[in-house]
Protein backbone atom coordinates (compact mmCIF):
# COMPACT_ATOMS: atom_id res chain seq x y z
CA UNK A 1 0.00 0.00 0.00
CA UNK A 2 1.40 3.40 -1.01
CA UNK A 3 0.63 6.90 0.21
CA UNK A 4 -2.47 8.47 -1.31
CA UNK A 5 -5.00 11.22 -0.77
CA UNK A 6 -6.31 9.25 2.25
CA UNK A 7 -3.15 7.56 3.56
CA UNK A 8 -0.02 9.17 5.06
CA UNK A 9 3.08 7.33 6.34
CA UNK A 10 5.52 8.63 8.96
CA UNK A 11 8.69 6.91 10.14
CA UNK A 12 8.25 8.40 13.60
CA UNK A 13 6.24 10.98 15.50
CA UNK A 14 7.43 14.36 14.24
CA UNK A 15 6.62 18.04 14.59
CA UNK A 16 4.50 17.92 11.44
CA UNK A 17 1.82 15.60 12.82
CA UNK A 18 -0.73 18.34 13.51
CA UNK A 19 -0.36 19.69 9.97
CA UNK A 20 -1.32 16.30 8.50
CA UNK A 21 -4.18 15.89 10.96
CA UNK A 22 -5.61 19.32 10.08
CA UNK A 23 -5.41 18.51 6.36
CA UNK A 24 -7.37 15.29 6.81
CA UNK A 25 -9.98 16.96 9.05
CA UNK A 26 -10.49 19.53 6.28
CA UNK A 27 -10.61 16.83 3.56
CA UNK A 28 -14.05 15.54 2.55
CA UNK A 29 -13.04 11.88 3.01
CA UNK A 30 -10.91 12.13 6.15
CA UNK A 31 -7.88 9.84 6.16
CA UNK A 32 -5.43 7.59 8.00
CA UNK A 33 -1.93 8.34 9.30
CA UNK A 34 0.47 5.49 10.12
CA UNK A 35 3.39 6.05 12.50
CA UNK A 36 6.20 3.53 12.07
CA UNK A 37 6.07 3.12 8.27
CA UNK A 38 8.38 4.97 5.88
CA UNK A 39 7.42 6.76 2.65
CA UNK A 40 8.08 3.59 0.63
CA UNK A 41 5.63 1.57 2.69
CA UNK A 42 8.31 -0.35 4.59
CA UNK A 43 7.31 -1.21 8.15
CA UNK A 44 9.82 0.04 10.73
CA UNK A 45 7.71 -0.23 13.88
CA UNK A 46 7.63 2.05 16.93
CA UNK A 47 9.01 1.94 20.44
CA UNK A 48 7.01 2.51 23.62
CA UNK A 49 3.70 2.40 21.77
CA UNK A 50 1.57 3.21 24.84
CA UNK A 51 3.41 6.46 25.56
CA UNK A 52 3.33 7.33 21.87
CA UNK A 53 -0.45 6.91 21.68
CA UNK A 54 -0.94 9.16 24.70
CA UNK A 55 1.34 11.82 23.21
CA UNK A 56 -0.55 11.76 19.90
CA UNK A 57 -3.95 12.09 21.58
CA UNK A 58 -2.68 14.96 23.71
CA UNK A 59 -1.25 16.85 20.73
CA UNK A 60 -4.39 16.50 18.62
CA UNK A 61 -6.56 17.53 21.56
CA UNK A 62 -4.54 20.60 22.54
CA UNK A 63 -3.00 21.91 19.31
CA UNK A 64 -5.93 21.93 16.87
CA UNK A 65 -9.04 24.10 16.64
CA UNK A 66 -12.03 23.64 16.52
CA UNK A 67 -11.90 20.65 18.83
CA UNK A 68 -11.25 17.34 17.06
CA UNK A 69 -12.61 15.23 19.93
CA UNK A 70 -14.86 12.53 18.54
CA UNK A 71 -13.29 12.84 15.09
CA UNK A 72 -10.21 10.67 15.58
CA UNK A 73 -9.03 7.37 16.98
CA UNK A 74 -5.51 6.22 17.81
CA UNK A 75 -5.04 2.45 17.80
CA UNK A 76 -2.13 0.00 17.86
CA UNK A 77 -1.72 -2.43 14.96
CA UNK A 78 0.75 -5.16 14.04
CA UNK A 79 2.24 -4.89 10.53
CA UNK A 80 4.89 -7.39 9.47
CA UNK A 81 5.09 -8.49 13.13
CA UNK A 82 6.00 -4.94 14.19
CA UNK A 83 3.90 -2.46 16.20
CA UNK A 84 2.67 0.62 14.31
CA UNK A 85 0.29 3.40 15.34
CA UNK A 86 -2.81 3.98 13.21
CA UNK A 87 -4.55 7.37 13.46
CA UNK A 88 -8.04 7.30 11.93
CA UNK A 89 -9.44 10.74 11.08
CA UNK A 90 -12.97 11.61 9.98
CA UNK A 91 -13.89 14.64 7.95
CA UNK A 92 -14.91 17.38 10.40
CA UNK A 93 -18.20 19.28 10.30
CA UNK A 94 -16.72 22.57 11.55
CA UNK A 95 -14.22 23.32 8.78
CA UNK A 96 -11.80 24.97 8.49
CA UNK A 97 -9.68 23.23 11.14
CA UNK A 98 -6.38 24.89 11.92
CA UNK A 99 -3.28 24.88 14.12
CA UNK A 100 -4.10 26.67 17.34
CA UNK A 101 -0.87 28.69 17.47
CA UNK A 102 -1.31 30.13 13.95
CA UNK A 103 -5.07 30.60 13.96
CA UNK A 104 -7.40 30.56 10.95
CA UNK A 105 -4.73 31.62 8.45
CA UNK A 106 -2.61 30.19 5.62
CA UNK A 107 -0.02 29.14 8.20
CA UNK A 108 -2.64 27.36 10.29
CA UNK A 109 -5.07 25.84 7.74
CA UNK A 110 -4.09 22.93 5.49
CA UNK A 111 -5.81 20.86 2.84
CA UNK A 112 -5.10 17.51 1.22
CA UNK A 113 -3.89 17.61 -2.39
CA UNK A 114 -3.05 14.14 -3.66
CA UNK A 115 -0.64 12.61 -1.15
CA UNK A 116 0.52 16.00 0.20
CA UNK A 117 -0.81 18.48 2.75
CA UNK A 118 -0.74 22.05 1.41
CA UNK A 119 -1.60 25.49 2.87
CA UNK A 120 -5.21 26.48 2.29
CA UNK A 121 -5.81 29.64 0.21
CA UNK A 122 -7.42 32.58 2.10
CA UNK A 123 -10.49 32.53 -0.17
CA UNK A 124 -11.17 28.88 0.70
CA UNK A 125 -10.70 29.57 4.40
CA UNK A 126 -13.31 32.32 4.24
CA UNK A 127 -15.72 30.17 2.21
CA UNK A 128 -15.48 27.20 4.58
CA UNK A 129 -15.91 29.39 7.62
CA UNK A 130 -19.04 30.96 6.10
CA UNK A 131 -20.50 27.49 5.48
CA UNK A 132 -19.57 26.13 8.91
CA UNK A 133 -22.36 24.02 10.33
CA UNK A 134 -24.63 26.01 12.63
CA UNK A 135 -26.92 23.21 13.74
CA UNK A 136 -24.21 21.25 15.55
CA UNK A 137 -25.48 19.93 18.88
CA UNK A 138 -22.64 21.76 20.62
CA UNK A 139 -23.89 25.08 19.24
CA UNK A 140 -27.60 24.65 20.01
CA UNK A 141 -28.55 25.87 23.48
CA UNK A 142 -30.32 23.31 25.65
CA UNK A 143 -34.03 24.09 26.14
CA UNK A 144 -33.39 23.50 29.84
CA UNK A 145 -30.47 24.68 31.93
CA UNK A 146 -31.37 22.91 35.21
CA UNK A 147 -29.67 19.70 34.10
CA UNK A 148 -28.20 16.94 36.25
CA UNK A 149 -25.91 14.10 35.15
CA UNK A 150 -26.05 11.43 37.87
CA UNK A 151 -26.68 8.63 35.34
CA UNK A 152 -23.79 9.71 33.14
CA UNK A 153 -21.47 9.81 36.16
CA UNK A 154 -22.48 6.25 37.07
CA UNK A 155 -21.74 4.99 33.56
CA UNK A 156 -18.31 6.64 33.59
CA UNK A 157 -17.55 5.14 37.02
CA UNK A 158 -18.57 1.69 35.76
CA UNK A 159 -16.13 2.20 32.87
CA UNK A 160 -13.34 2.97 35.34
CA UNK A 161 -13.38 6.70 34.57
CA UNK A 162 -14.37 9.69 36.65
CA UNK A 163 -16.07 12.97 35.77
CA UNK A 164 -14.55 15.93 37.60
CA UNK A 165 -16.09 19.35 38.18
CA UNK A 166 -15.02 20.47 34.69
CA UNK A 167 -16.59 17.53 32.86
CA UNK A 168 -19.14 19.71 31.03
CA UNK A 169 -16.37 21.73 29.41
CA UNK A 170 -14.13 18.70 28.83
CA UNK A 171 -16.92 16.76 27.11
CA UNK A 172 -17.97 19.85 25.12
CA UNK A 173 -21.40 20.08 26.73
CA UNK A 174 -21.33 23.88 26.83
CA UNK A 175 -22.01 26.51 24.18
CA UNK A 176 -19.55 29.30 23.50
CA UNK A 177 -21.56 31.39 26.00
CA UNK A 178 -21.09 28.80 28.74
CA UNK A 179 -24.67 27.45 28.70
CA UNK A 180 -25.53 23.78 28.45
CA UNK A 181 -25.88 22.74 24.79
CA UNK A 182 -28.19 20.21 23.16
CA UNK A 183 -25.69 17.38 23.56
CA UNK A 184 -25.80 18.02 27.31
CA UNK A 185 -29.60 17.96 27.14
CA UNK A 186 -29.54 14.52 25.50
CA UNK A 187 -27.10 13.15 28.10
CA UNK A 188 -28.88 14.65 31.12
CA UNK A 189 -30.90 12.64 33.65
CA UNK A 190 -34.14 14.18 32.37
CA UNK A 191 -35.01 15.43 28.89
CA UNK A 192 -37.91 15.42 26.46
CA UNK A 193 -36.52 12.85 24.00
CA UNK A 194 -38.00 9.39 23.71
CA UNK A 195 -37.24 6.47 21.38
CA UNK A 196 -39.98 4.07 20.30
CA UNK A 197 -39.79 0.31 19.81
CA UNK A 198 -42.92 -0.87 18.00
CA UNK A 199 -44.01 -4.41 17.12
CA UNK A 200 -46.51 -5.34 14.41
CA UNK A 201 -48.38 -8.58 13.75
CA UNK A 202 -47.80 -8.54 10.01
CA UNK A 203 -45.32 -7.13 7.51
CA UNK A 204 -46.93 -3.66 7.43
CA UNK A 205 -47.91 -0.98 9.97
CA UNK A 206 -51.60 -1.90 10.14
CA UNK A 207 -51.79 -4.19 13.19
CA UNK A 208 -49.75 -2.75 16.07
CA UNK A 209 -49.47 -5.31 18.88
CA UNK A 210 -46.93 -3.61 21.15
CA UNK A 211 -45.30 -0.21 21.49
CA UNK A 212 -42.92 0.95 24.19
CA UNK A 213 -41.06 4.19 24.63
CA UNK A 214 -37.56 4.33 26.07
CA UNK A 215 -36.26 7.73 26.97
CA UNK A 216 -36.78 10.96 28.85
CA UNK A 217 -33.43 10.12 30.44
CA UNK A 218 -29.70 10.00 29.61
CA UNK A 219 -29.26 8.92 25.99
CA UNK A 220 -26.77 6.25 27.08
CA UNK A 221 -29.44 4.70 29.30
CA UNK A 222 -31.96 4.90 26.46
CA UNK A 223 -29.54 3.09 24.15
CA UNK A 224 -28.87 0.35 26.71
CA UNK A 225 -32.60 -0.21 27.26
CA UNK A 226 -33.31 -0.45 23.53
CA UNK A 227 -30.42 -2.92 23.19
CA UNK A 228 -31.75 -5.01 26.06
CA UNK A 229 -35.18 -5.16 24.45
CA UNK A 230 -33.92 -6.08 20.99
CA UNK A 231 -30.97 -8.30 22.01
CA UNK A 232 -32.40 -10.12 25.01
CA UNK A 233 -36.14 -10.28 24.28
CA UNK A 234 -36.79 -9.95 20.54
CA UNK A 235 -33.74 -11.59 18.96
CA UNK A 236 -35.07 -15.09 19.49
CA UNK A 237 -32.98 -18.11 18.59
CA UNK A 238 -34.12 -20.81 16.18
CA UNK A 239 -32.74 -24.17 17.23
CA UNK A 240 -32.58 -27.34 15.16
CA UNK A 241 -31.26 -30.66 16.44
CA UNK A 242 -29.64 -32.86 13.82
CA UNK A 243 -27.96 -36.26 14.28
CA UNK A 244 -24.59 -34.53 14.13
CA UNK A 245 -25.05 -31.18 15.80
CA UNK A 246 -27.28 -28.61 17.42
CA UNK A 247 -27.80 -25.58 15.14
CA UNK A 248 -28.77 -22.25 16.69
CA UNK A 249 -29.54 -19.17 14.62
CA UNK A 250 -30.91 -15.84 15.90
CA UNK A 251 -33.40 -13.76 13.93
CA UNK A 252 -30.80 -11.05 13.31
CA UNK A 253 -27.03 -11.13 13.33
CA UNK A 254 -26.23 -10.02 16.91
CA UNK A 255 -23.06 -8.08 16.04
CA UNK A 256 -24.75 -6.16 13.24
CA UNK A 257 -27.83 -5.56 15.40
CA UNK A 258 -25.83 -3.96 18.19
CA UNK A 259 -23.82 -1.78 15.80
CA UNK A 260 -26.95 -0.69 13.93
CA UNK A 261 -28.79 0.34 17.09
CA UNK A 262 -25.84 2.32 18.46
CA UNK A 263 -25.16 3.95 15.08
CA UNK A 264 -28.79 5.03 14.75
CA UNK A 265 -28.80 6.60 18.20
CA UNK A 266 -25.39 8.29 17.99
CA UNK A 267 -25.70 9.67 14.45
CA UNK A 268 -29.36 10.69 14.49
CA UNK A 269 -29.97 14.32 13.48
CA UNK A 270 -31.45 15.55 16.76
CA UNK A 271 -31.52 19.15 15.54
CA UNK A 272 -34.70 18.17 13.64
CA UNK A 273 -36.25 17.02 16.96
CA UNK A 274 -36.83 13.61 15.34
CA UNK A 275 -35.63 10.51 17.19
CA UNK A 276 -34.57 7.02 16.04
CA UNK A 277 -37.34 4.48 15.55
CA UNK A 278 -37.17 0.68 15.83
CA UNK A 279 -39.97 -1.37 14.24
CA UNK A 280 -40.37 -5.15 14.39
CA UNK A 281 -42.44 -6.86 11.69
CA UNK A 282 -43.09 -10.56 11.20
CA UNK A 283 -40.41 -10.72 8.51
CA UNK A 284 -37.89 -7.99 9.39
CA UNK A 285 -36.59 -5.33 11.78
CA UNK A 286 -36.44 -1.74 10.53
CA UNK A 287 -34.14 0.82 12.16
CA UNK A 288 -34.77 4.41 11.11
CA UNK A 289 -32.77 7.51 12.05
CA UNK A 290 -33.18 11.13 11.03
CA UNK A 291 -30.64 12.64 8.66
CA UNK A 292 -29.85 12.79 4.96
CA UNK A 293 -27.07 10.99 3.09
CA UNK A 294 -26.94 12.18 -0.52
CA UNK A 295 -26.29 9.81 -3.47
CA UNK A 296 -22.78 9.37 -4.82
CA UNK A 297 -19.74 10.29 -2.75
CA UNK A 298 -21.64 10.75 0.55
CA UNK A 299 -23.11 7.26 0.35
CA UNK A 300 -19.72 5.77 -0.50
CA UNK A 301 -18.23 7.51 2.54
CA UNK A 302 -21.14 6.25 4.64
CA UNK A 303 -20.55 2.63 3.62
CA UNK A 304 -16.78 2.94 4.04
CA UNK A 305 -17.29 3.79 7.71
CA UNK A 306 -15.39 7.08 7.49
CA UNK A 307 -18.20 9.51 6.76
CA UNK A 308 -18.43 12.65 8.87
CA UNK A 309 -19.72 11.85 12.39
CA UNK A 310 -22.92 13.84 12.79
CA UNK A 311 -22.63 14.14 16.57
CA UNK A 312 -18.98 13.95 17.58
CA UNK A 313 -19.71 14.73 21.25
CA UNK A 314 -22.04 11.74 21.54
CA UNK A 315 -19.53 9.61 19.63
CA UNK A 316 -16.81 10.55 22.11
CA UNK A 317 -19.00 9.72 25.16
CA UNK A 318 -20.09 6.33 23.77
CA UNK A 319 -16.46 5.53 22.97
CA UNK A 320 -15.37 6.50 26.50
CA UNK A 321 -17.96 4.06 27.84
CA UNK A 322 -16.77 1.23 25.60
CA UNK A 323 -19.99 1.05 23.57
CA UNK A 324 -18.12 1.71 20.32
CA UNK A 325 -14.60 0.45 19.67
CA UNK A 326 -13.08 2.97 17.30
CA UNK A 327 -14.06 5.40 14.60
CA UNK A 328 -15.49 3.73 11.50
CA UNK A 329 -15.73 0.23 13.02
CA UNK A 330 -19.52 -0.10 13.02
CA UNK A 331 -20.48 0.01 9.35
CA UNK A 332 -18.07 -2.73 8.16
CA UNK A 333 -19.53 -5.06 10.80
CA UNK A 334 -23.07 -4.38 9.62
CA UNK A 335 -22.08 -4.95 5.98
CA UNK A 336 -20.57 -8.34 6.85
CA UNK A 337 -24.08 -9.54 7.68
CA UNK A 338 -26.33 -7.38 5.49
CA UNK A 339 -25.82 -5.97 1.96
CA UNK A 340 -25.84 -2.30 0.99
CA UNK A 341 -29.29 -2.87 -0.50
CA UNK A 342 -30.64 -3.27 3.05
CA UNK A 343 -30.25 0.51 3.46
CA UNK A 344 -32.77 3.06 2.20
CA UNK A 345 -31.77 6.72 1.86
CA UNK A 346 -34.53 9.34 1.81
CA UNK A 347 -34.48 13.14 1.99
CA UNK A 348 -34.93 13.19 5.77
CA UNK A 349 -33.98 9.74 7.05
CA UNK A 350 -31.84 6.61 6.73
CA UNK A 351 -33.41 3.16 7.20
CA UNK A 352 -31.84 -0.26 7.64
CA UNK A 353 -34.06 -3.28 7.01
CA UNK A 354 -32.78 -6.49 8.63
CA UNK A 355 -34.76 -9.53 7.38
CA UNK A 356 -35.45 -12.40 9.75
CA UNK A 357 -33.10 -15.35 9.36
CA UNK A 358 -36.22 -17.54 9.41
CA UNK A 359 -39.63 -18.00 11.05
CA UNK A 360 -39.85 -17.02 14.69
CA UNK A 361 -41.28 -20.43 15.60
CA UNK A 362 -42.74 -23.61 14.20
CA UNK A 363 -40.00 -24.80 11.87
CA UNK A 364 -37.79 -26.55 14.41
CA UNK A 365 -40.53 -28.10 16.55
CA UNK A 366 -40.44 -28.05 20.35
CA UNK A 367 -36.76 -27.16 20.45
CA UNK A 368 -37.36 -23.82 18.70
CA UNK A 369 -37.53 -20.58 20.69
CA UNK A 370 -35.66 -18.50 23.21
CA UNK A 371 -35.76 -21.14 25.95
CA UNK A 372 -33.72 -23.72 24.04
CA UNK A 373 -30.06 -24.05 24.83
CA UNK A 374 -27.95 -22.80 27.74
CA UNK A 375 -27.65 -19.23 26.49
CA UNK A 376 -30.75 -18.89 24.35
CA UNK A 377 -33.07 -16.82 26.54
CA UNK A 378 -33.61 -14.81 29.71
CA UNK A 379 -35.52 -17.63 31.49
CA UNK A 380 -32.57 -20.04 31.41
CA UNK A 381 -30.27 -17.34 32.73
CA UNK A 382 -32.79 -16.50 35.48
CA UNK A 383 -32.81 -20.07 36.77
CA UNK A 384 -29.02 -20.25 36.81
CA UNK A 385 -28.77 -16.89 38.58
CA UNK A 386 -31.19 -18.04 41.27
CA UNK A 387 -29.25 -21.29 41.75
CA UNK A 388 -25.92 -19.43 41.92
CA UNK A 389 -27.24 -17.08 44.61
CA UNK A 390 -28.83 -19.82 46.70
CA UNK A 391 -25.61 -19.99 48.70
CA UNK A 392 -23.30 -17.10 49.56
CA UNK A 393 -23.75 -13.57 48.12
CA UNK A 394 -21.85 -12.95 44.89
CA UNK A 395 -20.60 -9.92 42.97
CA UNK A 396 -21.77 -9.55 39.38
CA UNK A 397 -18.44 -10.78 37.99
CA UNK A 398 -18.55 -13.79 40.34
CA UNK A 399 -22.13 -14.40 39.27
CA UNK A 400 -21.12 -14.36 35.60
CA UNK A 401 -18.49 -17.04 36.25
CA UNK A 402 -20.93 -19.08 38.32
CA UNK A 403 -23.39 -19.34 35.43
CA UNK A 404 -20.67 -20.17 32.92
CA UNK A 405 -20.07 -16.81 31.26
CA UNK A 406 -16.58 -15.49 30.56
CA UNK A 407 -17.65 -11.91 31.30
CA UNK A 408 -20.71 -9.89 32.32
CA UNK A 409 -23.09 -10.02 29.36
CA UNK A 410 -25.96 -7.74 28.44
CA UNK A 411 -28.35 -10.64 29.08
CA UNK A 412 -27.01 -11.09 32.60
CA UNK A 413 -27.31 -7.37 33.34
CA UNK A 414 -30.91 -7.38 32.10
CA UNK A 415 -31.85 -10.46 34.12
CA UNK A 416 -30.21 -9.16 37.34
CA UNK A 417 -32.05 -5.86 36.92
CA UNK A 418 -35.33 -7.69 36.38
CA UNK A 419 -34.85 -9.92 39.43
CA UNK A 420 -34.04 -6.88 41.57
CA UNK A 421 -37.21 -5.13 40.40
CA UNK A 422 -39.27 -8.27 41.13
CA UNK A 423 -37.78 -8.60 44.61
CA UNK A 424 -36.28 -12.03 43.88
CA UNK A 425 -32.76 -10.86 44.74
CA UNK A 426 -31.40 -7.87 46.65
CA UNK A 427 -28.27 -5.80 47.13
CA UNK A 428 -25.96 -6.46 50.06
CA UNK A 429 -25.25 -2.70 50.04
CA UNK A 430 -28.69 -1.21 49.20
CA UNK A 431 -27.59 2.37 49.93
CA UNK A 432 -24.67 2.09 47.48
CA UNK A 433 -26.03 0.29 44.41
CA UNK A 434 -22.99 1.18 42.28
CA UNK A 435 -20.31 0.34 44.84
CA UNK A 436 -17.45 -1.82 43.57
CA UNK A 437 -18.04 -3.95 46.70
CA UNK A 438 -21.67 -4.60 45.77
CA UNK A 439 -22.93 -8.17 45.91
CA UNK A 440 -26.29 -9.87 45.36
CA UNK A 441 -28.20 -12.40 47.44
CA UNK A 442 -31.42 -14.36 47.18
CA UNK A 443 -34.53 -13.07 49.01
CA UNK A 444 -37.20 -15.29 50.56
CA UNK A 445 -39.38 -14.55 47.54
CA UNK A 446 -36.55 -15.68 45.29
CA UNK A 447 -36.04 -18.89 47.27
CA UNK A 448 -39.74 -19.62 46.91
CA UNK A 449 -39.55 -19.16 43.13
CA UNK A 450 -36.50 -21.42 42.91
CA UNK A 451 -38.22 -24.13 44.94
CA UNK A 452 -41.34 -23.96 42.78
CA UNK A 453 -39.25 -24.26 39.60
CA UNK A 454 -37.42 -27.29 41.01
CA UNK A 455 -40.71 -28.94 42.04
CA UNK A 456 -42.10 -28.31 38.56
CA UNK A 457 -39.25 -30.35 37.06
CA UNK A 458 -40.00 -33.41 39.20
Amino acid sequence: MTESNRIEYKRELSDGLEREVVAFLNYHDGGIIYIGIDKHGQTLGVRDADALQLAIKDRIKNNIQPSALGLFDVILEQRDSKPVIKIILASGSEKPYYLRKYGMSERGCFMRLGSASEPMPPAMIEELFARRTRNSLTRIRSPRQDLSFAQLRIYYEEAGLALNDKFAANLELLTEDGDYNYAAYLLADENGNSTQVAKYAGNDRVDLIDSKEYGYCCLVKTCKRVLERLEDVENRVRTQITPRERIEKPLWNPVALREAVINAIIHNNYSTELVPKFEIFNDRLEITSAGAIHPGKEQEEFFSGYSMPRNKTLMRVFKDLGMVEYLGSGMPRILKAYPREAFTFASQFIRLSMPHAGPISGEAGPESGPESGPESGPESIQTRVLHALSGEPLSKSELAKAIGQKSISGKLNARVRGLLEQGMIEYTLPDKPNSRLQQYRLTEKGRGLLQSEEQGKR
